[in-house]
């Protein structure tokens, strides 16, 4: 297998020197399992029986944005599903017919959508490793839909005329059946009853926006599949309490591979040439605003910006560094709308910041976790549910993004005041204000326009702390730059500009 065979599954541009390489690399990693990618009979790949330690193999395809890493994660997985081994999607149960089996996965919601905006079929980590239990009212239109409308055709009082139809095409498009239910009218809530651990293994495992796991997440990954593939970028933020450590770099040399050049659609873009001009280490904070500078004259995808635009950040984050900025720009937010200080309006953003949820409760957590709602989840208010305490919510990224969930949502003070609690269930998800947030959370999140506070990364150059070697600022500069999929605002000054539009929750309804 080559990278000119990827190359004619995908009809795209040729790959570079180093994606060919890399293409070899991974390549060979996984015919050491007996599987090769030109169809050789799935059988013959090896189960975990045949793996020596109980932990899958490991492998890491490292770059940094723009260097080709998810047109191999495309190209990987659609040459596995022409090699005839099937993908584990969202909802995927245990009752398989043998075949040899591989998943897609992403630490978060937002990070998997960024994947299915771009043509590949990816799902959470979190739904690989658990799988759902359908009630039994609906197991029979499941069964139906997985196995392509074939056999007895189910009937269910829930139903209209043509909503089967129409549930057994979404299937077939999505591969999803919570959401091809939910195309027929059925919500996920109706028919899960609730999640169970995967007791089964999955052969193959392709494992995007690696940088954001941590040791623990790798361990339950590799319990989970017999070989495993990251991608990742060496210069994003380390995650929270990793020690300045990503997962991948305790890995031998020999099970990674390095992506160091621009890949061919990426070039000419200049948020990717100043990513990359990070790295030299002679440029200082102030030699970096001037490439901004210039980069704005001679293109528009860079935008010197006077002052925050809270519209903007109604939908996409204000990206900083410190929780003192976050909570200021966040109260700006709201003043510069006119939103009374205890009071929530539908449209508001919300980011998740865990549960609050005792331990014998335990199913409760995997539930709400299933739903999308994990720590840095971007959650956007939808009004109050029909329960006290609870709320309805949009998720963004998930594949089943409307709920109604048991919710505590702080909207937090500096100087040491106690936060404003609009809703507060006896215990369910937490929510902050999502109108800003640091730039670690927002790792693995992207947004058409981004802005980013530069105040706060001034700051973090002047207070000389480096991460992993490298200037911390300059790993700040570099995530929330690249977060931006159009635009990126660097924003100069503590200055909020008033929308011209009232906030409302009508997009997401729609």
């Amino acid at each position: 297998m080559t990278g000119a065979t990827a190359e004619a599954q995908t009809g795209d541009d040729a790959y570079s020197d180093d994606q060919e390489k890399a293409f070899a690399a991974v390549s060979a990693f996984i015919a050491e399992s007996g599987l090769t990618l030109e169809g050789l009979p799935a059988a013959a790949l090896g189960s975990r029986k045949d793996v020596d330690s109980e932990l899958g193999r490991v492998f890491a395809i490292l770059g940094k944005a723009g260097s080709g890493k998810t047109r191999l994660l495309a190209d990987l997985g659609q040459l596995l599903a022409e090699a005839g081994i099937e993908q584990i999607s969202a909802d995927h149960d245990v009752k398989r017919s043998g075949k040899r089996t591989f998943a897609i996965v992403a630490p978060t919601n937002k990070a998997a959508s960024v994947l299915r905006n771009r043509g590949v079929e990816a799902t959470t980590i979190h739904r690989v490793i658990y799988t759902p239990l359908y009630d039994p009212e609906y197991e029979k239109l499941a069964d139906w839909l997985r196995d392509g409308g074939e056999g007895e055709r189910p009937e269910h009082p829930s139903l209209v005329e043509g909503a089967l139809e129409r549930a057994l095409a979404f299937f077939i498009e999505t591969k999803s059946i919570p959401a091809a239910l939910a195309s027929a009218g059925l919500r996920g809530s109706e028919f899960i009853t609730g999640w169970t651990r995967r007791d089964d293994s999955i052969d193959i495992g392709l494992v995007d926006e690696a940088s954001m796991l941590d040791d623990k997440h790798l361990e339950d990954l590799r319990k989970v599949f017999d070989t495993l593939i990251l991608f990742g970028d060496p210069a994003q933020l380390a995650p929270v309490g990793q020690s300045d450590a990503m997962a991948f770099d305790s890995l031998p040399a020999s099970s990674i591979v390095h992506l160091e050049k621009v890949h061919r659609q990426a070039q000419g873009n200049p948020i990717v040439e100043i990513a990359y001009a990070l790295a030299d280490p002679a440029l200082d904070f102030e030699g970096f605003e001037r490439l901004l500078h210039e980069a704005a004259e001679r293109d528009d995808r860079v935008v010197m910006a006077p002052r925050a635009d809270a519209q903007m950040m109604s939908r996409s984050p204000m990206l900083v560094w410190r929780n003192a900025t976050r909570i200021r720009l966040i109260h700006a937010f709201r003043t510069a709308y006119g939103i009374a200080e205890t009071v929530l309006e539908k449209g508001e953003p919300l980011i998740c910041d865990g549960a609050e949820i005792p331990l014998k409760h335990r199913k409760k957590r995997i539930n709400l976790e299933q739903a999308g709602l994990v720590k840095g989840a971007q959650v956007f208010y939808l009004g109050p549910g029909r329960k006290p305490g609870f709320a309805r919510l949009f998720i963004a990224g998930a594949e089943d993004p409307q709920i109604s969930v048991a919710s505590i949502i702080q909207i937090e003070r500096g100087d040491g005041q106690e936060p404003i609690i609009p809703l507060a269930a006896r215990m369910g998800a937490v929510f902050l204000h999502g109108a800003a947030c640091t730039i670690h959370k927002a790792q693995g999140s992207q947004w058409p326009n981004v802005q980013v506070f530069a105040p706060d990364i001034y700051a973090a150059a002047r207070s000389n702390r480096t991460e992993n070697g490298i200037p911390l600022w300059k790993r700040l500069a570099y995530v929330a730059i690249t977060r931006a999929q159009g635009k990126v605002f660097w924003v100069k000054r503590y200055a909020m500009g008033r929308p011209v539009e009232s906030l409302s929750s009508l997009d997401f309804k729609a």
